[in-house]
């Protein structure tokens, strides 16, 4: 497999997307486990960070620790929790009409935004954030349509168009975020990877430089697209989107060079472990 991560410096932050790279629905990818406590017992900060916005930071952690994958809260990087993050720093105190999960929800009243759902029908909203809904009505795009038409702010969670889910897949929140820019033209500011926003939260957080910050995924079009454009290393898991046999192909329709490529965590540890040393 393809690896040039000696000719970066050592990490001292890993961000760890999740569906895909360390766990497949409600299964741990082999190896997981015990690459990320190898991680924790070097002190190597790590951190998860996803573009499913559903969520909140605990319910990510307790799905983790039921696979036996060890993890705090304040490890969790949802793009729910940045796009509230953002709409604080742009938007402070807005109006709020938001499509979304308790994740969002959660995440968009902690960082003191005025949420629109119960008020009166007339009120104008200075933001829609939008993103996956598993109750999602016609109201509520109706809504969301009326608001944006009426000049309110469109923030999208993440670009996904589908979901994995165990069986196959459903529709993600860029699927919804398709209809509500179809019916009013307006495009949408985007969190989630490979989203710029995301991935400047998540450095924040980790406060460490990008060249030192190892971004670990299974998607091209996503993980490694995020850390090709936020200068971060990369390695690319063959443990969801892609296999041995199209991660070429995949890598290059997204325009992304991994600087290495692994099978699964097993693989990946080996390499940490030569180069933690």
């Amino acid at each position: 497999m393809l690896n040039h991560l000696n000719n970066h410096p050592s990490p001292e932050a890993l961000l760890f997307d999740l569906d895909g790279t360390l766990y497949r629905g409600n299964e741990a990818i082999p190896g997981a486990d015990r690459l990320i406590a190898s991680l924790e017992r070097r002190g190597i900060p790590c951190l998860y960070v996803t573009n499913n916005s559903t969520r909140t930071p605990m319910e990510v952690v307790e799905h983790l620790l039921a696979m036996g994958i060890p993890a705090k809260e304040e490890a969790i990087v949802t793009s729910a929790l940045a796009a509230a993050y953002y709409v604080r720093m742009h938007y402070p105190g807005a109006d709020t009409y938001v499509i979304g999960e308790r994740g969002l929800i959660e995440a968009l009243e902690n960082e003191g935004l005025s949420l629109l759902e119960g008020a009166p029908d007339g009120r104008k909203a200075d933001l829609v954030v939008q993103g996956l809904d598993r109750k999602l009505t016609y109201e509520q795009l109706t809504k969301a349509v009326k608001h944006l038409l009426n000049g309110a702010v469109f923030v999208q969670t993440n670009p996904d168009r589908l979901l994995p889910v165990d069986g196959g897949f459903i529709p993600g929140a860029g699927s919804i975020g398709a209809i509500l820019q179809a019916a009013t033209g307006i495009e949408p500011i985007i969190i989630g990877k490979p989203s710029r926003i995301l991935m400047d939260y998540s450095l924040k957080l980790a406060g460490v430089s990008p060249e030192k910050t190892w971004v670990i995924g299974d998607n091209p079009y996503t993980d490694l697209a995020a850390a090709r454009d936020a200068g971060c290393p990369s390695v690319l898991v063959l443990t969801g989107l892609c296999t041995a046999d199209n991660w070429r192909e995949h890598c290059s329709s997204a325009g992304v060079t991994p600087d290495a490529v692994c099978a699964g965590p097993e693989q990946l540890e080996v390499i940490l472990s030569d180069i933690l040393k």
